[in-house]
């Protein structure tokens, strides 16, 4: 075994080999002083030379070494040091930028998504500018009271004057310098009219159906016999009550017109006199409505002192309309003795037109011609439609709404017309349809007990049957068989329930007349019996503006020539697409003419039979304004049939069916759908939406249906009054904005969505505001804080208006007096009546 020698470890040779170089190249030092670490200086310090044992063992070298004289770091510890530091900046940086740059995609999508949510929902925009017809002083005179009455041909109307001029409007208008502009300017002044305490004129009867019935009478038809309220035939309803002339300074009507009708605009309605005979002004205790027992009633008695007052506590108007029509049967075409069923669509068996394919539309009405052997001419039969819902709350104001319907245009008119309640059931769970007693338990208590036994039910789910197979398109997110977006469905379907009817005026709960009803409907629908067709619908969808259209011929004349050559108007939508033929304004606009309405304007891509319709039997040059006049409309409506393509009416795409597209589709719409249907037109649109799936917008159906069948539809223009002075060339330009002078047709049109603003100061429109105002300041109640009991008896007496339609009215809260009894039966814990009481 070998033994250890120290002495030979101690001279132990170290074998020679190439010393390596201490210093890398260039490229490489990172990567060997990362490696390395902190002993890399310390190597390289000594690996150049042969070590001895001393040197390899590095015992003389100091423990602790000495720093550098220079105060400077080895190279290689340096570099490392540095190198980590950078790794580790360029990390955090790289983290802090990418989360700065989610952080502000995502504050940039909110941002965004917030934007469009507030722009959708109106949001944070500033308000737009007032418009500018809120800039014209308003109208004092409708308020004018019975002692200052004057004839109509000595009044001086307040507006319009002529004098109207347009405001200067500012961009960014504030609000005191739109104040001063509501001052009136140039307007006359009343300050001095009359004495306050100058006695009123006394009252007159205002009777329309004599000598109406007189020329019939004289013209071969049947002489009526008068009709009662009662089972003896002795009561009747007072007849209405008006004042010779108007109140001084009263305006004149803005568009439209009393003279082209025949409406009688030199007397004025007061309330008692016109609703007097319906339960205004005396208590309840005699059956009446408890309201405007104080104030001025100066000359009410006059109202009842040939009749009396009615107690309609006991008056049941099912019955009186029955009496009423049983015993003037003679005066009208033959009723059908088959009455509708529900759920089942019936025809008159002595009827040759009984099926509905085999009636002819071509074929006119022709009420005057004689029906008996005597020669004796029948009138044809007319049914009034309202329309209301199951629970509708009816208030005193509404009964005596209804109670005038009723009494004026069937029961003093001897049945001229017949009168029924539409009632739509919400309920689509309720059993009406398979069970008798419900049907008959709701109808009872839908309708105040006096009307009870007049009215119809139907509900939504009973058209989805009648009228299945229309796609269901949940245009704006509606169903198509619903109320709102086929208001007509129940009447196309009650017109076949119904086949002795021969015209249906369809009328709603929230409309109110200051005139007499069978007045208005008579006149209205004797003139557009009388209407040529040549150039009506380009008239229908105009507003007539009589003091800038002059005469009714001249405005004829008007609209042939805007229609025959087109005008230069920056709302012809057409002209800035053709170039100018005028030399002095090469760069204006040229005229574009229109192809006027002649015949059935069927849709082309869909199919339609208009064989039977109602065709012209020349063309339209040679016509001398002949085609039409003496045929009953078809369609009557109280605003203009204007063309909803151009315009941004909201509604104007809500069309079912067709396989045309809805562009080239051609259409026409009145808004608010009160009017007169024939039975022909409610046929073809029956037959449309149930044979052929075509349906449109409540509004749009019964013009557009009428247009493609070339049935005759007519605009009335009745009067319609305005609460501001509005320059009368700015309103008609206002108005009639849309394409070629017309009121529809271009998004310029009135009727735009953003333009509909327009009508709120006017008696007539859906969301009219100086409609229901005017009303209850005509009942004698204050507005805004105007008006009411003692400004009447302090100034010039109760208001006294001329003959309007009003549109909305709703919700007119009467203030009513109780009886002795109602205090009683309060005072034991009775029931009251009504819920006014």
């Amino acid at each position: 075994m070998p033994t250890f020698n120290p002495l030979r470890v101690a001279k132990r040779q170290i074998k020679a080999y190439t010393p390596v170089l201490t210093q890398p190249e260039e490229d490489d030092w990172v990567d060997e002083e990362y490696t390395n670490g902190d002993d890399s200086d310390w190597n390289s310090a000594h690996s150049g030379s042969t070590l001895s044992s001393r040197e390899t063992s590095a015992s003389h070298e100091p423990m602790l070494r000495e720093k550098s004289p220079y105060g400077v770091r080895p190279r290689g510890q340096s570099r490392a040091y540095q190198y980590r530091k950078y790794r580790r900046c360029s990390r955090r940086f790289a983290c802090i930028l990418g989360t700065v740059l989610i952080i502000f995609i995502l504050t940039l999508t909110e941002l965004s998504y917030n934007s469009a949510r507030n722009v959708e929902q109106g949001i944070g925009t500033p308000p737009p500018p007032p418009p500018v017809w809120e800039q014209f002083p308003f109208l004092k005179r409708y308020h004018g009271g019975l002692r200052t009455l004057v004839p109509r041909s000595q009044n001086i109307p307040e507006y319009p004057t002529g004098a109207e001029d347009i405001p200067t409007i500012e961009p960014n208008q504030e609000e005191q310098p739109r104040l001063a502009k509501r001052q009136e300017v140039d307007a006359p002044t009343f300050e001095d009219l009359s004495p306050t305490h100058a006695p009123i004129p006394p009252s007159q009867k205002f009777d329309p159906y004599t000598d109406n019935q007189y020329d019939g009478y004289m013209d071969g038809h049947a002489v009526p016999k008068p009709c009662f309220i009662d089972s003896e035939g002795k009561q009747r309803v007072p007849p209405l009550r008006v004042y010779e002339g108007v109140p001084q300074g009263t305006p004149i009507n803005v568009m439209g017109s009393y003279e082209i009708f025949g409406l009688r605009d030199d007397v004025c309605f007061e309330r008692f006199g016109r609703l007097g005979p319906y339960g205004l002004g005396y208590s309840r205790k005699y059956g009446g409505s408890g309201a405007s027992m104080a104030g001025d009633r100066e000359g009410v008695d006059a109202v009842w002192a040939e009749d009396g007052e009615i107690d309609y506590r006991k008056i049941n108007w099912k019955e009186a309309q029955d009496r009423c029509v049983k015993s003037n049967s003679h005066r009208f075409q033959s009723v059908s003795t088959e009455g509708g069923e529900v759920l089942r669509v019936r025809a008159s068996k002595d009827s040759p037109s009984s099926s509905l394919d085999d009636r002819d539309l071509n074929k006119v009405d022709a009420p005057t011609q004689p029906s008996t052997a005597s020669g004796t001419k029948r009138l044809p039969r007319t049914a009034v439609i309202i329309r209301t819902w199951q629970d509708f709350q009816y208030d005193e104001e509404d009964l005596m709404y209804l109670r005038a319907l009723i009494s004026e245009l069937s029961i003093a008119s001897s049945a001229e017309y017949e009168f029924h309640f539409l009632i739509h059931v919400k309920d689509n769970d309720l059993p009406i349809w398979s069970d008798k007693q419900e049907y008959e338990r709701v109808l009872n208590e839908s309708l105040p007990e006096e009307f009870r036994g007049m009215g119809t039910l139907w509900s939504e789910r009973q058209m989805g049957l009648f009228y299945g197979g229309l796609p269901d398109t949940m245009y704006r997110n509606l169903p198509v068989h619903g109320v709102y977006r086929s208001t007509y469905m129940p009447m196309q379907h009650f017109a076949q329930e119904h086949p002795e009817y021969d015209f249906f005026w369809h009328w709603e709960m929230d409309i109110r007349y200051t005139g007499h009803f069978y007045h208005l409907f008579d006149k209205v629908s004797k003139w557009a019996r009388e209407q040529p067709r040549k150039g009506l619908w380009e008239r229908n969808s105009r507003f007539y503006v009589p003091s800038e259209h002059g005469s009714w011929e001249d405005f004829k004349q008007m609209v042939r020539v805007q229609t025959e050559h087109g005008t230069a108007s920056s709302n012809n939508i057409w002209a800035n697409k053709l170039p100018s033929t005028d030399p002095n304004n090469p760069n204006g606009p040229l005229p574009k003419a229109e192809v006027p309405i002649w015949g059935p304007e069927p849709p082309p891509n869909d199919e339609f039979d208009i064989g039977t319709d109602p065709h012209p039997k020349t063309i339209y040059d040679a016509d001398k304004y002949e085609w039409g006049v003496g045929e009953d409309a078809d369609l009557i409506t109280f605003n203009p049939l204007f063309d909803p393509k151009g315009t941004n009416w909201i509604l104007a795409d809500d069309v079912t069916g067709y396989q045309t597209p809805i562009a080239d589709i051609p259409r026409r719409t009145a808004i608010i759908t009160a009017g007169r249907l024939s039975r022909r037109l409610l046929d073809a649109m029956h037959r449309e939406t149930s044979a052929h799936r075509h349906t449109m917008f409540s509004e749009m159906w019964p013009g557009s249906c009428a247009l493609h069948h070339g049935l005759k539809a007519v605009y009335a223009p009745h009067p319609v009054f305005i609460d501001r002075r509005w320059p009368t060339s700015y309103l008609a330009a206002t108005f009639n904005g849309g394409r070629n002078g017309a009121a529809g047709g271009a998004r310029t049109s009135v009727f735009s969505d953003e333009r509909q603003h327009n009508f709120r100061g006017t008696t007539w429109y859906y969301d009219a505001g100086f409609a229901p105002n005017l009303w209850k300041r005509w009942l004698g109640y204050k507005v805004d804080n105007d008006g009411g009991e003692q400004y009447e008896l302090s100034g010039e007496g109760r208001m006294c208006l001329p003959a309007m339609l009003l549109h909305p009215v709703k919700q007119v809260d009467l203030v009513i007096e109780k009886s002795e009894d109602e205090y009683v039966e309060e005072g034991t814990g009775a029931d009251v009546m009504g819920p006014d009481a």
